[in-house]
């Protein structure tokens, strides 16, 4: 029986239900909402446009980060870590500014599932997985440093805590629940259903209606076909939407694309597969859901062609450490603080105010063995694999196997004995010859002249010395400060940086029971009955939890808690 409350008097069940609930998306949020409803006794049917293959969505593409506050893994790094600190970094990067204190603006509970998923973070998060046999390598990751004041950007501390597994170890006890939940009768998947429409009877989401498409091999990642071989429609009292974000259809991100970063770039590679369309927010919205700050994005600025494509445009990101040497596509230095890894929105509208659409690490063998890693499970087989003899091997002099295959076989690597050597192959690259060799060397070399003294202007090379400090980034993420242009360093090497597409932190908002809200019954949302969204739709919680900025280690975590709090809310709305 279904809570009135919940769902609406104006909905009246005549028809026959074909489940409790209908979960439309099967990655990391579907997976957890459909894993809470199976675990409460509820009938699911889950569906989604592809093949079975790539159950699991992007999560499984991912390299498995999680942000964890106080956890055991700091207290044995020596880092000193509170709830109070991380939602000072978080409140720091968010910035709301879109009625935090007015029920009908936009940041209003996108605020308060921000310090929900902080206290989430602080509290059961490690605990509750951890139950399910999730592990975490014990050196804890420094992303998004900011390089502001204290009360600005980023995380004052390490909290990027990657899982042993990467991604696929985070979703791997939801989809083992999901399964077994499966072969006892309680979740039916439905692949190859792609939702078009939410059907609507009295004001309440009752239903999906859309087309089947034909069956398909296509392997985890790869396009598959959109031929359509019938249509289906299917009845719950319960929706809810785990569909993903716009990143992988750059029409929507162009569109949505915000001023305050400059003008869209022309050419942008993507970092998550096609089917990563955006199609279900327009469809949501049309059935009353409200979508805001979809002019909040999460796009990275050190993407790199891949070799062995799997997707269109298929890009990965570099995860670099502080030292690599940052240039526009003219070979000037950014400024402070755009650094590898410590603001990727402000180093994104840096490069966009160039009027270019890529940019330059150049840095030295030296560096790129202690500091190059590569986001993406497939990119990090040790780590992926579980397997520690390999893991260890990233403590031992070169560059890590999928780094070394990047360096010699892509596009935009280039190696060489002498500066002049690599500024040629860096103009053989691009369609202007824009790089300086006199004016590129200037610079190194004042840059190498501070690094003779312990103490230095260079705001970067105080970062690289700060981060030496911390025991994770000496013993495996910060080459010791070194002259870019010592020989005993080399080669030479200079990459060039495209932007790579990623996440929608913009969505459906949504109360802190993950139920969409709508604003057909007045001028301030209440929610739309039937209808909940969780993960990346839901701009991961209340349309954007993040704000304008991520501390990073929040995606997963967010398609987590907003997953659970969805099916966890629908399984008490639709109980007895």
């Amino acid at each position: 029986m279904v809570s009135e409350a919940t769902l609406g008097p104006s909905m009246r069940f005549d028809g026959v239900m074909d489940a409790d609930v209908i979960v439309v998306g099967g990655g990391l949020a579907g997976l957890a909402a459909t894993a809470e409803l199976a675990r409460a006794g509820r009938r699911v049917l889950l569906l989604d446009q592809e093949p079975e293959t790539n159950l699991g969505g992007q999560a499984f593409w991912s390299f498995g980060g999680l942000l964890l506050v106080g956890s055991p893994e700091q207290h044995r790094m020596g880092i000193k870590d509170s709830p109070e600190l991380a939602w000072q970094d978080w409140l720091g990067s968010a910035f709301f500014d879109r009625g935090v204190d007015d029920p009908a603006g936009q940041d209003y509970w996108a605020y308060r599932w921000a310090q929900a998923y902080v206290d989430f973070a602080a509290g059961e998060n490690r605990s509750w997985l951890h139950a399910m046999g999730v592990r975490w390598f014990p050196i804890v990751a420094w992303a998004e440093r900011g390089g502001y004041l204290a009360d600005g950007h980023g995380n004052s501390v390490p909290r990027f805590h990657v899982t042993w597994g990467t991604g696929p170890g985070v979703v791997a006890p939801f989809e083992r629940r999901v399964r077994d939940a499966a072969a006892a009768g309680r979740v039916e998947f439905r692949f190859r259903h792609r939702v078009d429409e939410l059907t609507v009877t009295g004001g309440a989401v009752d239903g999906v209606r859309g087309a089947v498409l034909e069956p398909s091999s296509a392997a985890r990642g790869t396009r598959s076909s959109r031929t359509e071989t019938g249509e289906f429609e299917l009845h719950a009292p319960v929706v809810i939407v785990t569909s993903g974000g716009i990143g992988g259809n750059q029409d929507l991100v162009r569109e949505h694309w915000p001023e305050r970063l400059g003008p869209a770039p022309e050419r942008m590679i993507c970092g998550v597969p096609e089917h990563v369309d955006g199609r279900m927010l327009a469809i949501a919205g049309r059935a009353g859901g409200r979508l805001v700050n979809q002019d909040r994005m999460w796009h990275y600025t050190e993407g790199i062609q891949n070799w062995d494509p799997i997707w269109a445009k298929h890009g990965i990101r570099i995860l670099a450490g502080p030292s690599s040497l940052w240039l526009d596509a003219r070979g000037q230095r950014f400024p402070a603080p755009n650094f590898p890894g410590f603001d990727s929105l402000g180093t994104l509208g840096a490069i966009t105010a160039t009027g270019y659409d890529y940019s330059w690490f150049v840095l030295t063998e030296k560096i790129i063995e202690k500091e190059f890693a590569l986001s993406g499970s497939e990119q990090n087989p040790d780590l992926t694999g579980k397997d520690v003899k390999l893991t260890l091997s990233r403590v031992r002099p070169g560059a890590p196997a999928p780094v070394e295959a990047f360096k010699r076989r892509g596009a935009d690597f280039v190696v060489a004995a002498t500066l002049a050597e690599l500024v040629k192959g860096m103009n053989e690259l691009t369609a202007e010859p824009l790089i300086d060799l006199a004016d590129l060397e200037r610079q190194i070399v004042a840059r190498d002249r501070e690094i003779d003294n312990p103490y230095t202007k260079d705001l970067q090379v105080m970062a690289i010395r700060n981060a030496r400090r911390y025991r994770g980034d000496r013993l495996a993420r910060t080459a010791a400060p070194h002259k870019i242009l010592d020989p005993k360093a080399g080669p030479l090497i200079a990459v060039r940086l495209n932007i790579l597409t990623r996440k929608t932190l913009g969505g459906l908002q949504t109360d802190l029971a993950g139920r969409v809200l709508g604003m057909r019954s007045g001028p301030v949302p209440s929610p739309v009955p039937g209808l909940y969204a969780a993960g990346e739709a839901a701009g991961f919680g209340g349309g954007g939890m993040h704000g304008y900025r991520s501390l990073e280690g929040s995606f997963l975590g967010g398609c987590l808690f907003s997953g659970r709090q969805a099916g966890r809310d629908a399984a008490r709305a639709t109980g007895a």
